[in-house]
């Protein structure tokens, strides 16, 4: 947690600024930060023993300690702030999510499902209000507002239900991302309904801007990015990662403000960039933090928005206006999904689970009313209303769920029949509905398979005769150079941290065959299985240890082999895995192509720096990692006796191994070619 403290002069804003240079007590806006972390941190515990999602109990809380109830929270402008830097980050991981392929992939639930839906929503919502009278600004406005529905409850709700990738949960998502991208065109229409917006020349240069950007960002996502995320990875450092994704999150949401639109799209943008890279799932495991604290922040403040005087004072106005936008949607929605060509049992859900309006139309309602539009033509109180009315809505969201299940299984047998040869089929609305096409969470296949986490050499040894032997296996790494080498290889791999419980429930861990943990750092290896017995309590997990306190520590996080010979790890890891067709002998005759090393005691007798690098070593690869990150070739490959790096020779044209040798101060190096036993010492030289 420490590592996100460089953003609470972002929370504290203008109260820090406005505090005392002098006082005896604690700033004034730490009591307010104090009091928004613990009602979050109570209603999400809360919300947990109800067996609500989160995000239904930050909504709840917010109203409960807002300025119409106890007051505990009275600093609008902490709030308000906190609250937009979530709104920022829940924008930036869903970019992350939504990569340009993925979007590809569900164009077609994107731009015909999602555009009907908004575009039809729009158009009953304000032909409704015309004919009642109200006036036409005020009806588009409306429409608008109306027409959004949450992103982060829907996908939490999926999600939760396994459902994400069933039909009615893609569908749910091209809905969803394409409501996401006509939030920018909404930002542009409003001033102009409200009179301020330059009429259609001031639209059409917003749009100019609007789309330079975009333009601007679909290039840097190609060019710019990818190479300086590799930089970053390089250094291994979590710290420097995560600042680098939080920096260019926020510079890519500025620039887009400075241009006119909406920090969101920028954040969204910058989440894009993030996921045409090779790193996106390690930012979002770096990122989650942030956006679940900032995201609380967002819904509390959307609770703390709602007065219960107010709704009290004019419950059936609030309670009608919800129960309309209601029936609204949920007919308009699931029209669309129809017309979408997707089946009555599809469709069903999708209306009902799209039925309540998004965190977004606050957003929207927040710069339509300071321009003098209101909410359905009703003034000063149409905003008060509108609030209520959403909030509820929000809150209600998992009942709405739960009465679409109710009325699909009343469905007569017919009629899901119909539907499944209309539609996705019937498999679509059961938990854990496999994805379309056989996909899996981030590419990377686990099911049935050895996953390594972590590709040191004795993984790389494994992973090579897993692989002789016909058994499939996946890594995660956050190495970039054993990525590379297992990309060439064409071998599935994920780099991200294997450390993040989210991740490895996405990924359904619990699947896998074995979960080999073979971390040279000692921290992580405990993190890592302390995380993965959490989330798989079955899983099979392998590891190693390298001292007695180490082995014992690991029994009590829950690994059931623990591998402890240096020398065996290896090998270890081949007896637990193979199947019994492949022998001992197999194992052996695979490891002796990939021997530890040593030198001679001759080699050792010759150079006083040799005493302390006789080894046994295991080189790490059988390659030049280095060289294939670059995609270049090499001469011969060395082998060094202090570490096992594998490099590639001076008459090389990287000279992989003499770099290394002199950044690391490692003085001794070995020939790794085969039948080549002479070693050299860049201070004292000798062959043999």
């Amino acid at each position: 947690m420490s590592r996100f403290l460089f953003l609470l002069p972002l929370l504290a804003g203008s109260a820090l600024a406005a505090a005392p240079e002098v006082h005896t007590g604690p700033p004034a806006f730490l009591l307010q930060l104090t009091l928004l972390l613990g009602v979050s941190a109570l209603a999400a515990y809360l919300s947990f023993r109800l067996r609500l999602i989160p995000i239904i109990g930050f909504l709840v809380a917010g109203v409960v300690a807002g300025p119409g109830a106890l007051g505990l929270i009275r600093d609008q402008e902490l709030i308000s702030a906190a609250s937009e830097v979530g709104v920022m980050l829940l924008l930036f991981t869903i970019g992350i999510e939504f990569s340009l392929e993925r979007l590809s992939r569900i164009a077609r639930q994107i731009f015909v499902g999602g555009g009907l839906q908004v575009g039809l929503t729009i158009l009953a919502g304000a032909g409704a209000l015309l004919l009642a009278g109200v006036g036409a600004p005020d009806a588009v406005f409306t429409g608008c507002l109306i027409a959004l529905s949450s992103t982060a409850i829907v996908m939490r709700l999926l999600g939760e239900r396994g459902e994400t990738n069933g039909p009615a949960g893609q569908v749910s998502l091209g809905i969803l991302i394409f409501q996401d991208l006509a939030v920018v065109l909404m930002v542009l229409l409003i001033p102009m309904l409200a009179g301020q917006g330059g009429g259609a020349l001031g639209v059409l240069v917003a749009l100019a801007k609007a789309g330079g950007i975009i333009a601007f960002v679909l290039i840097a996502a190609r060019r710019i990015v990818p190479p300086i995320m590799e930089v970053v990875a390089r250094t291994c450092s979590s710290e420097i990662f995560l600042l680098t994704v939080v920096a260019l999150c926020f510079g890519t949401a500025s620039l887009t403000a400075m241009a006119g639109v909406s920090l969101a799209l920028g954040a969204f943008l910058a989440g894009l960039l993030v996921s045409e890279s090779r790193y996106g799932a390690q930012a979002m495991g770096e990122i989650l933090p942030l956006q679940i604290l900032f995201s609380a922040a967002f819904f509390l403040s959307v609770g703390l928005q709602l007065d219960l005087g107010f709704l009290v004072g004019h419950l059936g106005v609030v309670l009608g206006a919800a129960l309309l936008i209601v029936a609204l949607k949920v007919l308009v929605t699931f029209v669309s999904v129809r017309l979408l060509g997707e089946s009555t049992r599809t469709a069903l859900p999708v209306a009902f689970l799209t039925a309540q309006v998004g965190e977004f139309s606050f957003v929207l309602a927040t710069t339509g009313t300071a321009l003098g539009l209101s909410f359905a033509g009703m003034g000063a109180q149409g905003g008060g209303v509108f609030i209520a009315a959403t909030v509820l809505l929000m809150a209600f969201t998992p009942a709405l769920n739960a009465l679409a299940d109710a009325l699909g299984r009343r469905l007569p047998a017919p009629v899901l029949a119909s539907a499944a040869g209309g539609g996705a089929g019937v498999s679509g609305s059961v938990p854990g509905a496999a994805p379309a096409g056989g996909g899996e969470a981030h590419g990377l296949p686990v099911s049935g398979r050895v996953v390594f986490a972590g590709y040191g050499a004795h993984a790389r040894l494994a992973a090579r005769a897993l692989s002789r032997a016909g058994l499939p296996y996946s890594v995660i790494t956050r190495n970039p150079d054993g990525a590379s080498e297992l990309e060439g290889r064409g071998a599935p791999v994920l780099i991200a941290d294997y450390t993040r419980a989210g991740l490895l429930r996405e990924l359904n861990i619990a699947s896998a065959r074995a979960l080999v943990i073979a971390d040279d750092d000692t921290e992580m290896t405990e993190r890592a299985v302390s995380v993965a017995r959490s989330v798989a309590p079955d899983l099979n997990i392998i590891t190693q240890a390298t001292s007695s306190e180490g082995f014992h520590g690991l029994q009590q996080l829950g690994a059931q082999h623990i591998l402890s010979a240096r020398r065996e790890i290896a090998a270890g890891i081949l007896d637990l895995l193979t199947p019994p067709e492949v022998t001992r002998a197999d194992i052996t005759r695979h490891l002796a192509e990939h021997p530890a090393v040593t030198l001679s005691a001759t080699q050792r007798a010759q150079c006083d720096h040799a005493a302390h690098n006789a080894g046994p070593v295991t080189p790490e690869a059988d390659v030049c990692l280095e060289c294939v990150a670059l995609g270049d070739t090499w001469v011969h490959l060395r082998v060094c006796m202090t570490c096992g790096h594998v490099g590639c020779c001076d008459s090389s044209k990287n000279k992989h191994a003499t770099a290394h040798a002199r950044r690391q101060d490692h003085p001794i190096i070995r020939s790794a070619e085969p039948g080549e036993t002479w070693a050299y010492c860049y201070e004292h030289h000798w062959t043999k």
